[in-house]
């Protein structure tokens, strides 16, 4: 039991552990924000954009009567709200840009500075192929002439 307990306490603090229980924290926090985004701040400005369709409210009663709104369709009978499905895939949509955008954005700040070109000190000679120094005018291996 005693090594059970040992092997679960090494399991729990590989930092792997630690920071997905860190990244599922923030991701839940991340959700509250997100669905504000959405349900404040978009859908009410899709809603205007389509001419003032309460997407909330967009369903199709399955006992083929007409409902104002979709809390009383849902306490008369069972109901598709295909208006909150639609809601949740813009959710979705806009969660998924958002997390590519940070993402990209701390690639960004990681991605490392460039590395300048390195000098070229060498050449290859034209007549043995061997590695000389850039500046040489005869070869130190076979003594052709090179050219300047």
């Amino acid at each position: 039991m005693n090594k059970l307990i040992k092997e679960f306490k090494e399991f729990v603090m590989r930092g792997n552990v630690i920071d997905m229980a860190v990244g599922v924290i923030i991701g839940g926090a991340f959700n509250n924000i997100v669905s504000s985004l959405v349900n404040d701040i978009v859908m009410p400005v899709i809603t205007l954009i389509t001419g003032r369709i309460d997407f909330s409210n967009l369903m199709i009663a399955l006992d083929g009567n007409h409902y104002s709104s979709l809390e009383e369709a849902k306490n008369a009978t069972s109901v598709i709200a295909y208006g909150n499905f639609i809601q949740i895939v813009v959710q979705f949509l806009l969660t998924a840009f958002v997390i590519f955008m940070v993402i990209k954005g701390l690639n960004k700040l990681h991605r490392p500075a460039p590395q300048p070109e390195p000098e070229v000190t060498t050449k290859i000679c034209p007549y043995c192929k061997s590695e000389i120094h850039k500046d040489a005018i005869k070869c130190p291996h076979c003594a052709s002439d090179l050219e300047a």
